[in-house]
């Protein structure tokens, strides 16, 4: 069963005069209660500035979709319901799971060093590849830096709009990187870098002989069926009909370390050269819960495999949105007031995707919000946290 709510529904009133005395009023039913407290956690997303909301929960039961705000606010149109979105930093699970394939297929091994797979490649002043292990980029402790920082274009106003239609190959990308100092050597911290996952990418191009776009759509794609979900390259830079028009905000002041944020701006056209294999894929709400189920389900990694996945180490970075957040090798583990739930976040230019799924693979949820930036107006406090945190405990705890 599969129910659609939305907040934007016109209610026609017909005069008290057109309607007989003794006709039966007739009360349209009620949403059901997981429905309804779904519902109110979305809308309460628009004022802390989402522009629209969409997010489907799934459950052994059934299949929940709902949404709220606009999807094109020029225009005031709806989220559409099945709205292709750019997932961000959601692709590292699609990445992580193809490596961990063939890590049980034993085409490479976790313990490989990258200069193993990508030799010369990774070298710079405090930085040795061959010192940096699979494992480590899959679990973000390898200590490289984060190669957008060499990209401050793609976080102005002025500059955003040319970086839209940049183009990039992975080599650069990482000699972006590689020009900055290390933050720690491997394996002697945590750290979130992109960086890591580009080289993944390529360590999967290396291993197989394909592109690491073909390598997701064989192996986790098409096996799903997964038909809103696609890994574009470079080049195609716009979405895939439905979508919402993704709108971020730009800093243009630190008066006072005080960040002021521009007007929101269209983003929704970005070249996928930049966020490559650390963010490039595009996909759905419905097809992001289907694929969180497959793969705690065991129906994408073998029970070893899994295991491996689910190896954990504390990420200080995520406390402030998800305190006691630890990770993996590319999910993050979310201790929620039910229990554990697995997860990965991704926000991109234009977009924000957050998701969970029960450690059973049973029950999982996936919101898309067209903005990166949440800013409320008027007195509307931000919540402690990350601000979806009510509707990822509501879909998952209920």
């Amino acid at each position: 069963m599969n129910r659609r709510v939305s907040t934007l529904i016109a209610l026609a009133i017909l005069p008290a005069a057109l309607v007989a005395c003794d006709e039966e009023e007739t009360v349209p039913d009620a949403p059901p209660a997981g429905e309804a407290a779904l519902q109110r956690e979305a809308d309460a997303l628009l004022d802390l500035g989402a522009p629209g909301v969409l997010a489907t929960v799934v459950t052994p039961d059934e299949e929940i979709t709902v949404r709220s705000g606009y999807g094109d606010v020029a225009e005031e149109t709806p989220m559409p319901w099945d709205a292709a979105f750019r997932a961000g930093s959601f692709t590292k699970p699609f990445v992580a799971t193809v490596l961990l394939q063939l890590v049980g297929e034993g085409a490479l091994d976790l313990e490989d060093s990258v200069e193993d797979w990508l030799p010369g490649l990774v070298e710079g002043e405090g930085i040795d590849g061959s010192a940096i292990t699979v494992r480590q980029l899959l679990q973000h402790t390898s200590g490289l830096p984060e190669y957008l920082l060499g990209l401050p274009e793609m976080f102005t106003e002025e500059g955003f709009g040319p970086a839209q239609d940049a183009e990039y190959t992975p080599e650069e990308l990482i000699a972006l990187a590689v020009a900055q100092p290390p933050a720690f050597a491997p394996g002697e911290g945590w750290q979130y870098s992109n960086t890591n996952y580009v080289l993944a990418g390529m360590i999967i191009e290396q291993v197989t002989g394909n592109g690491w776009h073909q390598e997701v759509r064989e192996r986790i794609v098409e096996p799903l069926g997964l038909s809103g979900t696609s890994v574009p390259t470079g080049g195609e830079k716009g979405l895939p009909e439905p979508h919402a028009r993704g709108y971020a905000r730009f800093v243009v002041d630190m008066t006072d370390e005080t960040p002021v944020f521009g007007d929101p701006l269209d983003v929704t056209e970005l070249n996928p050269d930049v966020p490559w294999a650390a963010g490039a894929i595009v996909t759905t709400t419905e097809d992001a819960t289907t694929f969180l189920r497959a793969l705690l389900g065991g129906e994408l990694l073998g029970e070893a495999q899994l295991a491996l996945m689910k190896e954990t180490v504390p990420a200080p970075e995520l406390e402030a949105s998800w305190p006691a957040a630890e990770y993996g090798l590319g999910l993050m583990r979310l201790p929620l007031e039910c229990g554990d739930v697995w997860a990965h976040q991704g926000d991109i230019q234009g977009f924000m995707t957050r998701d969970g799924v029960t450690e059973d693979g049973t029950r999982s949820v996936a919101v898309s919000v067209n903005t990166n930036v949440l800013l409320p107006e008027g007195d509307t406090p931000m919540p402690e946290g990350d601000a979806t945190r009510a509707l990822i405990e509501s879909a998952l705890c209920s």
